[in-house]
């Protein structure tokens, strides 16, 4: 049988992402509204109860809104905005973080796709809060860098129209100075954290692709670990996982340095433990790309998992 999905939102950036990524799949019918049905609310109203999976890419006050109009009980969703990712009675879509995450999604109504930032952050921490090395109260700080298409069709502009006094004196810029980002609610909660990590991003003059990096006192920590303790408890936390790799300590200490674009244009990440010993010292690295298991990718294998299917079906 066919499943029926609509993309709600499908001219957006993440809408574009999934729409690429599900074409040519013969057991999926996908459909999305034309510009003239989407200002239409009997036409959208229609195609929400219509689908057996909705998948959002709304901002949160449209998502809100779409949710509202689905009473068709069958309709599932996967909605890709920051709406629901802290909401009681919606599954968080990252199957990787708990091992029952994957029964969990397969099994919800309601799914709620990470946002990229958090799903680095998210990968390094939670292993390490879960297991006892870092606690809950830990005064934690996370920084990195992302793709200029992290911010939407509004940045994306502002980034490349050559008119624009960002296209030629920008190479890299720090945001969200106010210290209120809006991940910053699921890496709490979903870490397992009382208190909000202390975060830095940045966007610099590259597409697509990202770095988000979690630095450790070790010495503060109250085991001191080591590195190859961190490292074991990303292992364990991620075993076999096609779409998680946990670089080796060799590997890691074998690198330089290490480049945003590294996963570019896939739907995978690395997470890499570099650090020195003696110092007490560590930088956990999460490298993947912000369009694709940061958000459209992540979005398909969550659909995939709601589905039945393999969780790569479809994905690089």
């Amino acid at each position: 049988m066919t499943a029926r999905i609509f993309i709600d939102g499908a001219a957006g950036t993440t809408g574009l992402e999934i729409r690429e990524r599900l074409s040519g799949r013969s057991e999926l019918s996908v459909t999305a509204l034309g510009e003239a049905e989407r200002k239409d609310a009997g036409a959208r109203k229609a195609a929400l109860n219509a689908a057996d999976v909705v998948i959002l890419c709304l901002p949160d006050d449209a998502a809100r809104e779409a949710v509202s109009l689905i009473d068709n009980p069958h309709t599932r969703v996967i909605d890709a905005s920051t709406a629901h990712r802290v909401a009681d009675g919606w599954t968080f879509g990252f199957a990787e973080l708990s091992p029952d995450g994957y029964a969990r999604i397969a099994a919800a109504r309601r799914v709620s796709n990470p946002g990229c930032w958090a799903t680095g952050f998210l990968a390094l921490a939670r292993p390490l809060v879960s297991g006892g090395l870092v606690p809950a109260d830990f005064p934690l700080t996370v920084h990195g860098v992302s793709g200029y298409s992290g911010g939407g069709k509004s940045m994306i502009e502002e980034f490349e129209k050559k008119d624009s006094a960002i296209f030629v004196e920008t190479v890299q810029r720090g945001y969200a100075l106010g210290l209120g980002h809006k991940h910053l609610p699921e890496m709490m909660r979903h870490a397992g954290l009382t208190h909000p990590p202390l975060f830095s991003p940045a966007v610099a003059r590259f597409y697509r692709g990202m770095l988000v990096e979690l630095p450790l006192q070790l010495w503060a920590l109250p085991g001191k670990p080591k590195l190859r303790d961190l490292h074991a408890a990303l292992t364990a936390a991620y075993p076999n996982r096609p779409l998680v790799e946990v670089a080796s300590l060799e590997e890691a200490a074998s690198l330089k340095s290490i480049d945003a674009e590294l996963l570019s244009g896939s739907n995978r990440m690395k997470l890499f433990v570099f650090g020195d010993d003696k110092a007490g010292q560590a930088r956990l690295v999460a490298a993947l790309d912000n369009l694709g298991k940061g958000a459209g990718g992540a979005a398909v294998q969550n659909l995939n998992l709601m589905l039945g299917l393999s969780e790569t079906t479809g994905l690089l």
